[in-house]
Order: structure tokens, then sequence, then C-alpha cells
């Protein structure tokens, strides 16, 4: 049955879509497709060797080219190459499975919410919907994604507010002093989302001329997730699988609901896939309708994400933020290297460690409770997600010395043995109809009764599947609209 939502606007404002071609032909910006960002070799010949003398985090248009998976590991100048992975040895996951890892530390910014707020941004601008000569942008999250969204803004000259709680690590509130127009820190910590939900209202009753870019509510989000982050998998599994393997399983931390719709894309491709929610323990909102406060920096809880399709979850994990925080230390700290080496971690690997962020631990302990219940075997593969590196929390690493005393020999065999080869399947969960349905219906207290959304739509979203296929239905639409949106820069006077 057709769905009656059309959940991404693509309708065209032609009075503000002049202004915002103007402000993109001053500001030299050319906006990439969809398709590009899935496969650089569309990419425009000119593009590529402009990018030669720009740097991955440069306030440069150039670099939204490089919101993509495919990045140069190179600081400076890099073009484009295979999917950026790592897989994680059985010396480490203490499994048999196969287990990847994607990289989001080559992407602008450092992490890859800067694609989820590219999905966000640009459906409104090249409508003209948002008009960033007269409008600001507001961008609410947990801390990458408001970066991600302060970074596309700088590139249009426009101005920003980046809302995130005041717990988040100092990496983020001191890269934003430099790009953000104004940053805003509200109560709490990593949890605490409601709060930069009323933030939001306060804004938009404030008179400002303004536009909310809400990651958990924007269907670009899932969209940019699903084309380009889904694709970027499906090339990993072509290289890596053999006459033998099975893809068994997509774990992705549930945040703002969209690097988990990858597994929808993953799903067409892979039918017997099951994809798991990855949560903290002293947060389960899922696993248990939980609340609390916990350190997994960059996911979020308390709340549902609407654009979190939920009916096409199988399992959840929830992860205690203290094995996260050893994770860290373990893979950053030489004592921790020592022990690693010591059982049988290669130093290829160990140098390449500072490519798992907080949650990316979270992730990765998620991954080997999922090997582990469902009996994993040499054959399988299992796939999930870096959203950032250590680079965003070295200052964690700072507290948690200053906090607990140096990392010692002593204290990394105890991680070694409690929080490496100690995981098992506890706050592991498969989801059935019933328990997803009960789930979903947690979306109604967050988005019916607080954020304005419907009541039939929640009810859409449950029981029409076209509901989420009318979604990845836009991406031609979307990119269409690129295509002519610049070609009307080029033209302009």
């Amino acid at each position: 049955m057709e769905s009656k939502y059309n959940v991404i606007d693509l309708t065209v404002n032609e009075e503000r879509l002049k202004n915002v071609v103007k402000r993109a032909k001053e500001r030299g910006i050319i906006i990439p497709t969809l398709a590009q960002l899935k496969d650089p070799s569309l990419i425009p010949d000119d593009i590529k060797e402009k990018l030669k003398d720009v740097g991955l985090w440069d306030l440069n248009p150039l670099n939204l080219f490089r919101i993509g998976w495919h990045n140069d590991t190179k600081e400076m100048g890099g073009l484009y190459k295979d999917v950026n992975y790592l897989c994680i040895p059985s010396e480490i996951s203490g499994v048999k499975a196969k287990i990847i890892a994607l990289c989001g530390k080559w992407f602008p910014t450092g992490s890859h919410k800067v694609g989820a707020a590219f999905g966000c941004l640009v459906p409104r601008l090249v409508t003209g919907q948002f008009d960033p000569t007269k409008q600001k942008a507001v961008w609410p999250s947990t801390g990458n994604y408001c970066r991600g969204g302060a970074y596309d803004s700088a590139l249009l000259a426009c101005d920003s507010i980046a809302i995130l709680p005041e717990g988040m690590s100092n990496e983020r509130f001191e890269w934003l002093k430099n790009v953000a127009g104004d940053t805003i820190a509200t109560p709490g910590s990593e949890s605490n989302v409601k709060e930069i939900f009323d933030k939001c209202w306060e804004l938009r009753n404030s008179g400002e001329d303004l536009m909310i870019f809400n990651q958990f509510d924007e269907f670009g989000n899932y969209l940019w997730h699903h084309e380009v982050t889904g694709k970027a998998i499906e090339e990993i599994l072509d290289a890596e699988m053999n006459e033998n393997s099975r893809f068994r399983g997509y774990i992705s931390a549930t945040g703002s609901g969209g690097t988990i719709a990858a597994g929808d894309y993953l799903k067409k491709k892979y039918p017997n896939l099951k994809i798991a929610a990855s949560e903290a323990l002293q947060c389960p909102t899922i696993f248990l309708n939980g609340y609390g406060e916990h350190r997994i920096e960059g996911i979020g809880d308390k709340h549902i994400p609407w654009i979190h399709n939920i009916k096409n979850t199988d399992a959840v994990t929830a992860i205690d933020d203290e094995a996260t925080m050893n994770w860290i230390r373990m893979f950053n700290e030489p004592e921790g290297h020592k022990v690693l080496k010591a059982n049988g971690v290669s130093d290829e690997i160990i140098e390449q460690l500072n490519l798992v962020g907080i949650s990316g631990a979270a992730n990765i302990i998620s991954a080997i409770k999922f090997a582990k219940y469902f009996e994993l075997t040499e054959d399988d593969i299992l796939v999930t997600v870096l959203t950032d590196s250590i680079d965003m929390y070295k200052s964690r690493l700072v507290e948690l010395n200053e906090e607990r005393g140096d990392f010692t020999s002593c204290d990394a065999y105890g991680v070694m043995e409690r929080y490496f080869k100690g995981i098992n399947t506890d706050y592991f969960k498969e989801l059935n109809y019933r328990e997803r349905r009960t789930v979903h219906n947690l979306k109604y207290y967050t988005w019916i009764e607080q954020q304005g959304k419907t009541y039939d739509e929640i009810l859409e979203q449950w029981y029409n599947d076209d509901y989420w296929a009318n979604i990845t239905k836009q991406v031609d639409r979307l990119d269409e609209l690129i295509e002519e949106f610049n070609e009307r820069v080029r033209q302009c006077e």
C-alpha cells in the first residue's frame, strides 16, 4: 500500500532559491550528488585536481566532495581509495567470526556525522526551503553532528547555532569555538536529549528567523546512511567475502537512528541479515525501556529516534560504559599495547587502534556479543561502524589518568581478562514482533506528545512498509535537484 507520507520535502521555493544560488556562487560551492559520494569515480576531474591542495579539515567547499567513506588516509591533499575499514583480529575479539568496522576518522571534522548533517541540509538548500543569507541554521546534537552542521554552515557563510550537552568532551567545544556562530551547552550529558529538544522549542519561539536541522527526525540523515554507508559496506563485503562466507549481522549504536539505516539497505541485498542496535547499559532505552546517564559519547538515549526503523531491528545489546572506557585506555596507553602484543595482536593492528573512539569500542563489543550469542564461525562476517576516533577523546584519557592513576601493567592485564576475554552474552536480546512493537511505541511519548508529530504517522511507520520505501525512492529526485542547483550556480552572474 502506497504511503501518503513524502517524508523528505522536496518542494521548491523559487524566491528563496535565488538567494541560495547567489550565496553558493559567492562562496564557490558546488554540491556533490549522493551518487558521487557513493562512487567517487563520478566526481569531475577538475574537482579532484583542486582537492590535491586542500586539507581534510579545511573550511573549503571542495571538502563537500569528501563527505564519504573513500577518502585517502591523509590530512592534506588526499583523493580517494577503497572504503576505509579495520578488521578486528580474533586476538582482540576472542571470536572466530570476522568483525569489520568502517572508520569515520577520515571524514572532514573527523567523524562520519558530517554526512548526516549534509543529508539534512542539502534537501532544504537545493529546494530553497532554507535561505543561508537570512536564516540561522540550528544543529541540535550530542556532539559530532552539530560539529558537522557548523562545518557545513561555515562553508555557506551562514550563521549557525550548535547545541550539545555541557558534559561532552572538551575537544568538541574547543573545535566549535572557531567554527560555530554560537554554541549552547544544555544541562546534563550524553543521555540528556530532551533538554536539547527543549532548547530547540525555545529558539523556535524566540522570533528569530532560523531553521532547525534535527538529526533525530530528519529523514535526510536516514537517506544519506542508507545510500552512502550502505553502499560502502556492500563494497567491503564484495572484497572480503568468498564462496563460503555468510554476512550475518550489522551492528550499530542507535544514536540518531541514521547510521543503523544502512542496515535497511543491506537487508535488501542480504535477506538473512540481522540488524542489532547497540546502546549503553547505564541507559538501556531499547533493552529495558530504561534511563540514566552514561559515558558512551555520541549515541544519545532516553528516547527512540523518529527515523529509526524499529520494525527492521532484530536484536539489541546493552554495553557497560566502564568497558568502553577501559577499552580506549587499553588501545592508547603503552602498557595496554604491551599486553595486547603479548596476546598476539600485531604491531600493524596496534598502530591502528587510535581509529577507535568510545562509541566505536561499544560497537565492537556489541559485535563480539552478537558473535558469541549466535555461535558464529570463521565463515561468518559482521560489520559495525567507528563513528570517530580517539582524537575526539584524548581529554578523556587525561581525565581517567587523573582520576585513577597511570594505566599500569597490572591494570592492563586486569582489563584484558575482564573486559576483553570476559565478554559474554549478558544484556543481549533478540527482538520478536511484539517486543519490536513495544519499542516503536516509545516514539509516542517523545514525538507525538512533545514534538508535534501525528498519531496517524506513527501508525503508518509501523504498518505500512511503503513509508520507509518512499524515503529511498526520493534519492534520484534529490540528485536531480542537486544537479539543477549546480547548473544554476554556474550560470549565475
